[in-house]
């Protein structure tokens, strides 16, 4: 913090007339830095200088609005741009300065100043010389006091303009009206956002008379005149864009004005559909006029960025305009991100476009959804920059038709970044060098399968433009070993991160419209594809955490999925290797059955079914729990056999004969966790854990009728607060009755 002294001593030496510029400047800098700034009495009311009001004004807008300053700068300007500026002064300083107002506060300003400001900004854009400034003199001492008169503005290409000044206007040198005309461009959206469309309509301003009025203007220059300042501004304005579209298409002469054509190009279009949606008058016109400019550019990849605005165009007024504008979004969709994924820049626009125009795609275009393979190259080669924008767009891209293949696709991201790389890197050899694959031999390198038949087609699925349901991804399997060897990729690993954040909330937008057909068409594919990740550890433990929850989330939505998908449940719940390998997943399958295959859940389910899941887990935990002499004792997850054990019980009590041999199976595991083989691979408090829950579990079998409330609550208060209490306590339930069935010390039977 300044002291006050100084900070005064700031002040005077700024507003001194007598003080250089260069110190003026860093005064201004010093006080802004400083902001907000209690010992500040500046104040803008007086002066009379551009320069200094602008430095001034820079300052005072710095300080946070605390007094009303945004309002009276903005009030200071517009009361100098109201008169006629002394010989040396000029508006340009003051231009950037209200529209640094008109963000911070647009409502300081008044209708009529408004209206006054557009229409010298209507005459700023229009009515600029188009010669060249005189040169300053040099000030040399054999400078000659003769000086050649200043030549026309050319066009970007060196020819001499023929029309009305542009941004795109080339000069040595510029005149003040010049300048004005570049700022007064520079600011037009942010003015006709904030105050172009806020006119009074009369009942005479309906979109025919407007339409009249725009024809009238282009046969009548001076009709212009007579329209109120919103709509003359807004009619110079479309011709200074439509202008701007025109001298885009010269080739510039020198490298840097080729960015400046395209960064024109996007602000020139953008205004167009702002003007179109304050009148619709305007879009016949403009419509017709970017329908050209879109044949001209949308080849040239350079051009990409100026589709985006194009495409808004459409997206907003294509009824209006009544064409159909397929042909322009199947190009920006299919082609753009396929040729530009790499492109970080583009890829957070184009990801942002469709995020923001989601909605209105999903509305007017198939096109949309049918593109999202090409959409996620973006998100797979830029992953955790985009990760939140296809949060938002993720749901726009999920109906019944497409879930399948976006489940397979989320899965496959990792393996997408790979793919992408080595189509990089294969589009970068020289031609030279892209030696023909003989079909013969197996390739040795990724770059060399991606031209090799064997592969050749998994590599253009994977990398497929559109939607391609009725393509099986099986073939898939080869390629994802064969692109094992990108798997330690920092940009294939952090692809690998955002993987299972998409997942979840993929599954929670599904189970919004999932019926039972799809959600058994995702459970099969859920335990298939369990076995066909990626190879990348951390990435294969987040998916299988992300399927085991949500596996339990379908079952509940459909647990009629327990008798319609016996076969595959049976053939995943009866594979022991799964307990190693995906233990996650196992586990909530398991429980699953123990809660949802049940008469109660579907009346299909019949005992004989009940005996069948029993057999088959009985089968795996009598295989994980055997002692074998002759082999060494392998450990197994303390959870999987909990849960084995809690879901072969509640089978029995749904099949009473089954009770006996549950009882004895569970009386058996008090020998499993004593044998010294057992007790070397597993912890003494996992051992505890099991030989507790085997007891308690085979005390409540004891009492069946105990058994079949605590284990089988009704369906219909499964949700109640009641049953969550009942859960809760289900460990102290199977206490107490262990405590009931014991006998009392000191107590000896009779």
């Amino acid at each position: 913090r300044l002291d006050g002294e100084f900070v005064e001593l700031l002040q005077k030496v700024l507003c001194s007339s007598k003080c250089p510029e260069q110190i003026q400047l860093l005064c201004a800098a010093i006080l802004r830095e400083m902001s907000p700034c209690n010992d500040l009495i500046l104040s803008c009311d007086e002066i009379q200088d551009t320069k200094l009001l602008s430095l001034m004004s820079s300052i005072l807008l710095a300080q946070g609005n605390k007094k009303n300053e945004v309002s009276a700068v903005g009030q200071r300007i517009v009361r100098i741009l109201e008169r006629r500026l002394p010989e040396g002064d000029s508006a340009r300083y003051l231009l950037p300065v209200l529209s640094n107002v008109i963000s911070l506060s647009p409502e300081s300003l008044t209708e009529e100043q408004t209206n006054l400001l557009s229409k010298k900004m209507a005459d700023w854009l229009r009515y600029a010389s188009v010669q060249q400034a005189v040169p300053p003199p040099s000030g040399g001492f054999f400078s000659s006091p003769r000086t050649r008169p200043p030549g026309p503005v050319t066009e970007v290409d060196g020819a001499i303009a023929t029309d009305f000044f542009t941004v795109l206007s080339m000069g040595q040198y510029y005149t003040q009206d010049q300048w004005l005309n570049v700022q007064a461009f520079s600011m037009l959206r942010k003015w006709l956002l904030c105050y172009g469309g806020k006119e009074l309509k009369t009942p005479n301003s309906d979109d025919k008379s407007g339409m009249d009025r725009s024809v009238m203007s282009m046969v009548s220059p001076t009709s212009s005149h007579l329209l109120p300042p919103k709509e003359r501004l807004r009619e110079k304005a479309f011709e200074y864009c439509q202008r701007l579209i025109e001298q885009s298409n010269r080739r510039p002469l020198k490298k840097y004005d080729e960015d400046l054509q395209k960064a024109c190009l996007i602000e020139a279009v953008t205004i167009m559909d702002i003007i179109c949606k304050q009148d619709s008058s305007y879009v016949y016109r403009a419509a017709s006029f970017l329908k050209i400019l879109h044949g001209r550019i949308c080849g040239d990849a350079a051009y990409a960025r100026t589709l985006l605005p194009i495409a808004q165009f459409f997206l907003n007024h294509s009824k209006t305009a009544a064409m159909d504008p397929d042909v322009i979004y199947k190009h920006l969709l299919m082609d753009i991100p396929a040729q530009l994924f790499h492109s970080s820049s583009l890829a957070f626009e184009f990801v942002q476009f469709c995020k923001d125009n989601s909605q209105l795609f999903t509305e007017t275009s198939s096109i949309f959804k049918q593109s999202f393979p090409n959409l996620f190259k973006f998100l797979a080669w830029n992953s955790p920059p985009l990760i939140s924008e296809f949060v938002d767009l993720l749901p726009f891209l999920l109906d019944a038709s497409t879930a399948i293949e976006i489940f397979h696709l989320l899965l496959d991201l990792p393996c997408l970044t790979a793919a992408l790389d080595i189509q990089l890197r294969s589009t970068a050899l020289p031609t030279s060098k892209r030696a023909a694959c003989n079909p013969a031999v197996k390739p040795a390198t990724c770059l060399e399968a991606f031209h090799h038949p064997l592969y050749k087609s998994t590599f253009q699925y994977l990398l497929r433009t559109k939607s391609a349901p009725e393509d099986a991804p099986e073939g898939l399997i080869p390629l994802r070993q064969l692109l094992g060897s990108l798997a330690g990729s920092p940009r294939v690993m952090q692809c690998a991160e955002t993987v299972p954040v998409l997942l979840e909330l993929f599954f929670r937008v599904v189970s919004e419209f999932a019926d039972g057909p799809l959600i058994n068409q995702l459970v099969v594919l859920l335990l298939q594809r369990s076995d066909q990740l990626y190879e990348i550890p951390a990435f294969k433990d987040d998916v299988y955490r992300v399927l085991s929850s949500q596996l339990v989330m379908l079952c509940k939505l459909h647990p009629a999925l327990m008798v319609e998908l016996s076969k595959e449940i049976l053939d995943f719940s009866g594979t022991v290797s799964n307990i190693q390998n995906k233990e996650a997943i196992f586990t909530h399958m398991v429980w699953a059955i123990g809660e949802y295959v049940s008469v109660s859940y579907d009346k299909r389910c019949t005992v004989e079914q009940i005996n069948q899941f029993f057999e088959n887990l009985e089968t795996v935990l009598f295989e994980i729990t055997q002692l074998r002499p002759s082999a060494s004792t392998r450990s197994y997850a303390p959870r999987a056999i909990s849960v084995l054990m809690a879901t072969l019980t509640k089978l029995a009590v749904r099949s009473q004969d089954l009770i006996p041999r549950t009882s004895m199976f569970l009386s058996k595991m008090r020998t499993f966790v004593q044998n010294p083989d057992v007790t070397s691979v597993y912890c003494k408090e996992d051992l505890e854990q099991i030989l507790n829950q085997a007891t308690d579990l085979m005390n409540l079998l004891k009492m069946p009728s105990m058994a079949q409330f605590v284990l089988m609550p009704p369906v219909d208060v499964a949700s109640t607060q009641f049953q969550k209490e009942v859960k809760d306590s289900l460990p102290f339930a199977l206490r107490l009755v262990t405590r009931l069935l014991e006998p009392a010390p000191g107590f000896m039977p009779g």
